[in-house]
C-alpha cells in the first residue's frame, strides 16, 4: 500500500507558506489480505497493526539497541577509563545488531505484519 502521512497542519490553508506543514509518502507492506476484489487505486483502507507488533517492533528497534550502548559504554568504560574509546565501542557494537536484524528481515517481516481493517 502507499499511504500519504501528513502532519497535523497540512490541511490548513497557507500549509503551502509555512515550512511546518510536512507530508510523506510512504509505503507499507499488508501481507495476509485475503480479498483485494473490492478495492481500488484512490480507495480510503485503514491500515492497523496490533499492540503486540508495535512493541515489538519498538523493542527491536530502539529497545535492544539502546541497552546494548548502554551497557557496552558502561563496561568499555569501566575497562579502559577512556570515554572516547569507549563511546566509539559502544557506537560500534550497533553495528552487528543491525546487521543481524538486515540478516533476518524476511523473517522479522512476517512476524511484524500490518493488516487492513
Amino acid at each position: 500500500m502507499r499511504i500519504l502521512q501528513t502532519s497535523a497542519c497540512a490541511a490548513c490553508k497557507v500549509a503551502g507558506h509555512c515550512n511546518a506543514s510536512e507530508s510523506k509518502e510512504k509505503i507499507v507492506d499488508v501481507l495476509n489480505v485475503s480479498d483485494t476484489s473490492g478495492m481500488k487505486v484512490g480507495d480510503p483502507v485503514v491500515v492497523c497493526a496490533s499492540r503486540d507488533v508495535a512493541n515489538r517492533a519498538l523493542l527491536l528497534g530502539f529497545g535492544i539497541p539502546f541497552l546494548l550502548l548502554v551497557s557496552v559504554l558502561i563496561t568499555a568504560l569501566r575497562l579502559t577509563s577512556e570515554e572516547g574509546w569507549a563511546a566509539i565501542a559502544a557506537l560500534l557494537s550497533l553495528v552487528p545488531y543491525y546487521g543481524v536484524l538486515y540478516l533476518f528481515r524476511n523473517k522479522i517481516r512476517q512476524r511484524l505484519s500490518f493488516y487492513i481493517e
